[in-house]
Order: structure tokens, then sequence, then C-alpha cells
């Protein structure tokens, strides 16, 4: 009965949950990245990881942008989104 109960709980959460890299956007880490760019004036649309990089797609002064960020949250590369 444990067994299948642990089985259950297993299937139950997310994937991510799972992930051990540090290339996984867990729910708490897409929160501290959103605080940070809110905290710098965007409005974050959408994050995404992409060849091992935060992407963030944001707004700022009616500017669309998508941002690359490294994995101690530095803006490493900055791309006007048309």
């Amino acid at each position: 009965m444990t067994r299948i109960l642990a089985l259950a709980l297993a299937l139950a959460l997310p994937v991510s949950a799972f992930a051990s890299s540090d290339a996984a956007l867990t729910t708490q880490r897409v929160t501290e990245i959103t605080n940070k760019l809110t905290a710098e004036g965007y409005e974050v649309r959408k994050i995404d990881m992409e060849d091992g990089m935060i992407e963030a797609y944001v707004l700022k002064n009616g500017q669309r942008y998508e941002l690359y960020l490294d994995a101690a949250l530095n803006v490493v590369s900055t791309k006007i989104d048309d």
C-alpha cells in the first residue's frame, strides 16, 4: 500500500520537481526572476530557458525586449523584440 501511495504521489508532482539541474525553472526561480526584473522597471510577460540561458520576454516604457540572463540573474544580452 505504501508503494502505491508513493507512486501515486510521484506521478502527481510536476516534472520540474524532479529536475536536479540548475537549468530547470522552478516556480520559486521564476518568482525570483520576476521580482528582480520588476524591481528594475520591467513588466515580465514570459520566462523560458534557451541554450542554457534564462530568456525573459518583458516590456519597459512601451517597448518589448528579450532579455537573456545567466544563472546569477545578470542580464548578459538584451534584444529589442519587434
